[in-house]
Order: C-alpha cells, then sequence, then structure tokens
C-alpha cells in the first residue's frame, strides 16, 4: 500500500488511547484517524473513516471487542483488526480469531514489535504474540472433539434474556423457573458454546447466529 497506515484505536482506558495516539502519531508511516471507547464507536468510526487497521482492545463496557469483530468481518469491510489486549487465555483468544482478527498481541509488547504488526495487519497477514501462538497450536494438535451440541430451546431462552440484561432472578420469574435451574441452564451453555461467563456467551451466541440483534 502507498501513504501511511490509516490507524484506529479502539480502548475504554482515555490513557491507554493517549499513549499509542502518541506512539503512532510521531511515525511517518502512520496516521490516527480516530479514537473509540466501545465496540460499538468503533463500528460506527470505521464505517465513516474507513481505516487500514483497527487497533482494538476485547473487553470493554458496552459492546465488547469479539462483538465488534465479527460485525465487522460479516460486514465485508475491508479494514483489519489487530488484537491489543492484556488477556490469552483459550475464552480470549480463540474468539477474537474465529471472529476475524488479522493479529493478536498483548499490551506489554515492545514498542517496534506493535509498530512491525501494525504493518503486516495492514498488508494483510497475521501476527500473534507467542503465547497466543502457543494456544493457537496447542488446539489444532488436539484431538478433534466431537460435533457441536446444539443449544435446547430452553437454554436458547435463558441466553436470549441474559442478553437482554435480565439476571438469573428475574430469568427465572419470565420463565417459571427456579433460580437454580436458570444457574443449570446456563452452566450447560457455557459447556457447549466452550466459554466461562454471561458476557463471553452472549458474545459466542451472536457472533455463531444463535442470537440477533432485536430479537433471538
Amino acid at each position: 500500500m502507498t501513504g501511511p497506515v490509516r490507524l484506529l484505536i479502539v480502548d475504554d482506558h482515555p490513557v491507554v488511547r493517549d499513549g499509542l495516539r502518541g506512539m503512532f502519531t510521531g511515525d511517518p508511516g502512520f496516521e490516527v484517524v480516530g479514537e473509540a471507547a466501545d465496540g460499538a464507536e468503533a463500528l460506527a468510526l470505521a464505517a465513516t473513516l474507513r481505516p487500514d487497521v483497527v487497533l482494538m482492545d476485547l473487553r470493554m463496557p458496552g459492546m465488547d471487542g469479539v462483538t465488534a469483530i465479527g460485525r465487522l468481518s460479516r460486514s465485508g469491510s475491508p479494514v483489519k483488526v489487530l488484537v491489543l489486549t492484556t488477556y490469552d487465555t483459550d475464552a480470549d483468544v480463540l474468539p477474537a480469531i474465529e471472529a476475524g482478527a488479522t493479529g493478536y498481541l498483548l499490551k506489554d509488547a515492545p514498542r517496534e514489535e506493535l509498530v512491525r504488526a501494525v504493518r503486516a495487519a495492514a498488508r494483510g497477514e497475521s501476527v500473534l504474540a507467542p503465547s497466543v501462538a502457543g494456544r493457537l497450536m496447542g488446539r489444532l494438535r488436539a484431538p478433534r472433539q466431537p460435533a457441536e451440541e446444539p443449544l435446547s430451546q430452553r437454554e436458547l431462552e435463558v441466553l436470549t434474556l441474559v442478553a437482554r440484561g435480565s439476571s438469573n432472578r428475574e430469568a427465572a420469574a419470565q420463565l417459571f423457573i427456579s433460580e437454580a435451574t436458570v444457574k443449570t441452564h446456563l452452566l450447560h451453555v457455557y459447556a457447549k458454546l466452550g466459554v466461562n461467563d454471561r458476557a463471553a456467551a452472549v458474545a459466542a451466541a451472536y457472533d455463531r447466529g444463535l442470537l440477533t440483534p432485536g430479537g433471538r
């Protein structure tokens, strides 16, 4: 590509955004075209600013990074997403890569490594932190798992209410079941989706098309 790499920085911490903007603004090879504090703002800015690369945090209030990555990917946008986060667990790495992230780095990466990674992402090349690459290789080498088990109708109902912000008690009241039964259904959902908490379950369900905005 010719000209500087157009970069959109997405992180809910202003100090992090300031630091990243200062790092890239001082390099003529980059142009920071915008900043966002969550995934929804990132989607809106990406549509209007058309950056080459989005530097995306994962855990943010509102729309998280994985959800935003998935929606960018499904929109057909040519923008490349490079994840920059503190977390390298399977529950963070695998959904981000599956959603369409071009690369995955940790926030303790040296400046030179981050700059190289953004340039590589702009070229469509994948750059992974060593620990992340190790996790992905370990997953590829693991014995093949049985086919994914679908969610039951009741599990989908519980997950839909959770996605709408209902607590376990509120979901139980709406479905006329006990709170303990709701917890059991959620544990089954976590196991089937390969996640560890409510937010990750909702994100995975949206990404797989089990839930849709404004409905199920």
